[in-house]
């Protein structure tokens, strides 16, 4: 009778095993969340993460051969990202009217996010690899992957710190807001976009419209603005 070590070593031979396995993985995920009725602390990409994580280390499965089946989720990161114009479109008013405001935060917020990331890793002791590759932590993945790469640090651990930073922020975020007082879902929308990149911003949406739109407007002018400023800002203190 064939095992289940050689029905799996046969299944993980096709590209779409890992494909599935991370879309059910999600779903479980959004089961369970809304099973507990959206409460930020059971985050679907935190329980399919972990989900995930466990499947690969039981199987011995190397994240390379998981890539090479699962980046087309990778890949829909871009059209997903893009689709966030939908809900900036439709408060795209109410953007011009708070334009001085939204640049003054995004620049403040962009700063403060990479300065107190690097902050953070030199308290506790970080390699300057640390320093590179967390500087970047609030930028949505694919530009904060750039960005450490351009300035000599390592893709790879920048991603890792940008998920923890999403997941926290959408799990975080709100009660943080509620505790400081802060209600305008503008301001609310603009915080958690610029500290918590895509996975914040999608927790603003389920939340309400106007957050959802300041929250992508705030992703993608960070994205901006920390890919200009970072590099700039690591080659004038450090030198390269």
């Amino acid at each position: 009778m064939t095992s289940i070590a050689d029905i799996w070593v046969y299944l993980s031979a096709s590209p779409l095993l890992h494909l599935a396995l991370t879309l059910v993985a999600y779903q479980a995920g959004y089961a369970v969340y809304r099973w507990r009725k959206f409460n930020p602390i059971f985050n679907p990409v935190l329980i399919a993460i972990i989900i995930l994580v466990t499947i690969l280390l039981v199987t011995h499965t190397s994240y390379q051969t998981y890539f090479q089946g699962a980046q087309f989720v990778h890949f829909l990161l871009g059209p997903a990202t893009v689709a966030l114009a939908i809900p900036l479109y439709r408060q795209v008013a109410r953007v011009r009217k708070s334009a001085l405001a939204v640049t003054v935060s995004l620049i403040v917020g962009s700063i403060t996010a990479a300065a107190s990331a690097v902050f953070i890793t030199w308290v506790l002791g970080g390699t300057r690899d640390s320093f590179v590759s967390m500087a970047p932590k609030s930028v949505t993945t694919p530009v904060a992957m750039g960005i450490t790469e351009q300035i000599g640090g390592l893709p790879t651990l920048t991603a890792m710190f940008v998920i923890l930073t999403g997941i926290t922020g959408a799990m975080l975020g709100a009660p943080l807001l509620n505790a400081l007082g802060i209600k305008d879902w503008a301001a609310r929308g603009l915080a958690m976009g610029t500290a918590s990149h895509g996975i914040g911003t999608a927790r603003a949406l389920q939340v309400n419209e106007v957050a959802g739109a300041f929250a992508g407007l705030a992703m993608g002018l960070n994205a901006l603005a920390s890919a200009l400023l970072i590099p700039a800002a690591w080659h004038l203190i450090f030198g390269g």
